[in-house]
């Protein structure tokens, strides 16, 4: 079963946190941490909050800008002072879970990319009385984590979709291109894929070096003309592979995980079959939104389960509606 969450269930949940403020009333480059704006209305009894938000973010994957944009404007909403940091080096990302636990913020969000090095952090933030969120990667290790909620999409789900989408398009061959060596969730990804599409060759490449990508695909595509369909998982990654099917005269079709504008204009044009979109805006957004509502008044999303923000199919039948939200990080 196909879990969507779709346009209307955003516009609901922004209407929400507009309430929520009339009621109650950061991009980063190696690591360095950055505040998000703050608006004047204040949070519950006039007191501001300081949330710090911890990612795995790989340095110039502009996916983490539509993060970023929806955690801040959570923040800006909420009188919350969001700081940001990332490294995608496991413990990097560690020492950063730390650091917040040393400056004493009220609130933790963090991504678990990096599980084994993380969570006695996140562990030890609980203990210490600091509420944590995890969100976009962890979605079976957040609550070892000791998180109280957590926001993303179920990758291996995701994939299935992708690979029951091939398989009703009669694909002979499926490459799916894994950029980061070791991501749980890039895996579980190309796993479901296969789950979908048992005729799914992976191909690992180094999504830090975009010429590299489109180089090493270019050399498959040419070694082996069975493939029909390549499926990225992210949307630079994409576009890397686009370049590699214009240089080798490759007609493969072409799906990704992720949104960006060029992918969604890509759909529009007719050169990308379809996205499956994660919806990172609502991570972010959801994340700082419900771990301020945990600390203000005890409320929290899911049930003892993780909430889903994804799978999200963009196609030819909605990317009109769609791409212009790819323009301001909102989609």
């Amino acid at each position: 079963m196909r879990i969507d969450c779709s346009r209307r269930s955003f516009r609901v949940l922004a209407a929400v946190a507009v309430a929520s403020a009339a009621l109650a009333a950061c991009s980063s480059q190696g690591g360095a941490a950055n505040s998000g704006g703050s608006s004047s209305a204040g949070s519950t009894e006039g007191q501001s909050l300081t949330f710090a938000m911890i990612t795995h973010e790989q340095a110039g994957d502009a996916f983490w800008d539509k993060i970023r944009a929806g955690a801040q404007d959570a923040a800006k909403a909420h009188n919350i002072d969001l700081k940001y940091s990332n490294n995608e080096n496991g413990p990097e990302q560690a020492t950063l879970v730390q650091n917040a636990i040393d400056s004493k913020v009220n609130g933790i969000a963090v991504t678990l990319s990096s599980a084994d090095a993380v969570i006695p952090v996140t562990q030890k933030a609980v203990a210490a009385g600091i509420p944590v969120v995890a969100f976009n990667q962890g979605i079976n290790q957040y609550k070892e984590a000791g998180a109280k909620m957590y926001f993303g999409s179920d990758e291996t789900l995701a994939g299935q979709t992708a690979g029951q989408k091939i398989t009703q398009e009669g694909g002979g061959k499926a490459l799916c291109v894994i950029q980061a060596q070791g991501s749980v969730a890039l895996e579980a990804r190309c796993a479901g894929v296969k789950q979908g599409f048992p005729n799914t060759e992976n191909l690992q490449v180094n999504g830090a070096d975009l010429p590299s990508v489109q180089a090493t695909i270019k050399s498959k595509l040419a070694e082996d003309p069975s493939i029909t369909h390549i499926v990225t998982l992210g949307a630079p990654i994409a576009s890397a592979a686009l370049g590699a099917q214009a240089e080798a005269g490759n007609t493969a079709k072409l799906i990704t995980f992720d949104l960006n504008q060029d992918v969604a204009q890509g759909i529009q044009d007719g050169k990308v079959e379809f996205a499956v979109d994660q919806q990172p805006y609502v991570q972010g957004y959801q994340s700082v939104l419900m771990l301020w509502m945990n600390i203000t008044n005890g409320n929290d999303l899911g049930g003892g389960k993780p909430v889903l923000t994804g799978p999200s199919l963009v196609d030819k039948t909605n990317i009109d509606q769609i791409l212009p939200y790819t323009k301001n990080n909102r989609r």
